[in-house]
């Protein structure tokens, strides 16, 4: 009995130590992140900010999305040679054409007659509307890393606003494009800081649920456009109807505090300190210990992060670092690029416009919410290679099946479908990716990326003019490059956010 007892004791001795080193490791994951611990993972305060933020994803869906709208196919003829029927025929003498206003009233096809020899300048206005939104990426993910998530923010909202209605307003094309060159850069300047802001407040165990959801309102915007397009068929109306819904967003000055994360890692402590003491009260957690807490996070971080530039050269310094920017910037070149191609080859397939655009909005909102259990149960990693290859196999499939417009059709959905999976893991794998003092600019450079993809998309997309195989083909391999690309990622799911650039080159 007795060696019984003593051959339990040093078991139970062995237990309680296996115990209290996991309560240790525990405790230190715990205080890896003195923010979260001061305010909670989530709360009532988190969930209105992000609440007030997720609604700016609606115009910057509207706005990337209103080409379609603003510049739709149009039967013309030409007008020296009166007809009833609209034949789409170029003469080389002709230049005044008719339309058919079935449909559409105005738009800037028949406002500017961009057929026959001036079709080009059509294409041409999306490029650079897409270039604006690169340039706004890197412009104002920069100019927050310098100067807080808050300000840049607010101005990026504004400038949206001022452009997007005076871009009503144009009277050419040279206008027209110079203005919405603008709205892009705003736009631009508004998604990256919009999603930086919230996922510096959120804590790691709901970080990749938020940072999904983030993407819903993009898809529930994209879904009502074809709702402005139907009631609205004059162009200058459509464009100053998804402007002006903006003017809300002028309250933000007021609702929107700085991200203390960022104040931590710039060493403005007491600013830092009063907005974690609003947001543990709003979220019924204790205040004592917030100072302290503070100091020691920026004694901790802020430190180390000291003489670091906001650089996104810096993200280039290290070979690790740079791998890793390399490999994810390239997946946010497959989703620029198969998202808005195949969204452009699906409205080129059949059907009427403003069913194709509400189908292809529609199929996106069931792959972002899958995408939240995906990115939780499988990680980041497993989850992007997983529907880079949906993608990518359903887009070589077209090639492979007897042309039929329901089976392209159905094939290029579920490519779609796969990239709006995509494109929700990609921003938040960059989010959590990259370190605190180069965050903004990192997925500013990552969203950048994504946005030469989408200049290149619509000639892609076009090129079935020359061979029908060639936009699946080139949709379908890009995609399973960067599903290969994945491997030298590592899966951020659950993992600290890194602060410093030494933390972002020694994370796992």
């Amino acid at each position: 009995m007795s060696a019984v007892a003593s051959k339990s004791e040093p078991q139970k001795i062995g237990e309680m130590m296996l115990d209290n080193d996991t309560k240790d490791a525990e405790n230190q994951k715990v205080s890896e992140d003195p923010l979260t611990r001061a305010i909670g993972a989530i709360g009532k305060w988190q969930i209105w900010i992000c609440f007030v933020v997720f609604l700016v994803k609606f115009p910057v869906a509207w706005h990337q999305m209103s080409i379609i709208f603003l510049a739709p196919p149009m039967n013309f003829t030409c007008a020296d040679t009166p007809s009833d029927i609209f034949d789409n025929t170029c003469h080389a003498n002709c230049t005044n054409y008719e339309y058919d206003h079935s449909i559409f009233s105005q738009t800037i096809i028949s406002q500017w007659n961009l057929v026959c020899e001036r079709q080009w300048l059509k294409n041409l206005t999306q490029t650079f509307f897409m270039l604006g939104i690169l340039v706004g990426n890197m412009v104002f993910g920069h100019l927050s890393d310098r100067f807080g998530r808050r300000m840049p923010f607010l101005a990026a909202v504004f400038l949206q606003l001022i452009s997007g209605v005076a871009t009503a307003y144009s009277v050419n094309w040279y206008m027209f494009t110079a203005l919405r060159f603008m709205l892009a850069v705003a736009t631009g300047g508004t998604m990256v800081t919009s999603f930086v802001l919230t996922m510096e407040l959120i804590g790691a165990k709901y970080r990749e649920t938020v940072g999904i959801i983030y993407q819903i309102p993009f898809n529930l915007g994209h879904l009502m456009l074809p709702m402005f397009g139907y009631y609205l068929r004059d162009w200058d109306k459509f464009q100053l109807a998804i402007s002006l819904p903006s003017i809300i967003f002028l309250s933000y000055y007021f609702l929107l505090p700085e991200s203390p994360r960022w104040l931590l890692t710039t060493g403005r402590t007491d600013e830092a300190v009063k907005i974690m003491t609003v947001a543990a009260k709003r979220n019924g957690r204790p205040t004592d210990n917030i100072a302290a807490t503070t100091q020691k996070m920026c004694v901790d971080v802020g430190s180390a992060g000291a003489g670091e530039h906001a650089s996104f050269l810096a993200l280039f310094r290290t070979p690790r670092l740079r791998t890793r920017t390399l490999a994810i910037c390239f997946n946010w070149f497959v989703c620029g690029l198969c998202f808005f191609g195949v969204s452009q080859y699906i409205g080129q397939v059949s059907g009427n416009i403003f069913t194709n655009v509400a189908i292809s909005a529609a199929i996106q909102v069931p792959g972002t919410l899958i995408s939240i259990y995906a990115n939780r149960v499988l990680g980041r990693k497993i989850t992007l290679i997983s529907s880079n290859c949906v993608t990518g196999l359903s887009c070589l499939l077209i090639i492979a099946v007897p042309h039929s417009g329901v089976a392209h059709l159905t094939l290029g959905c579920t490519g779609l479908w796969g990239m709006s999976i995509s494109f929700a893991t990609v921003y938040l794998y960059a989010g959590e990716l990259f370190p605190t003092v180069v965050r903004n600019s990192g997925v500013g450079l990552s969203s950048t990326v994504a946005r030469v993809g989408s200049m290149v998309a619509p000639f892609v997309a076009t090129l079935s003019a020359t061979s029908y195989w060639l936009p699946p083909l080139v949709f379908g391999i890009i995609p399973l490059v960067g599903a290969g690309l994945c491997i030298l990622l590592p899966d951020t799911r659950g993992k600290k956010l890194p602060d410093t650039l030494e933390e972002g080159e020694n994370g796992q």
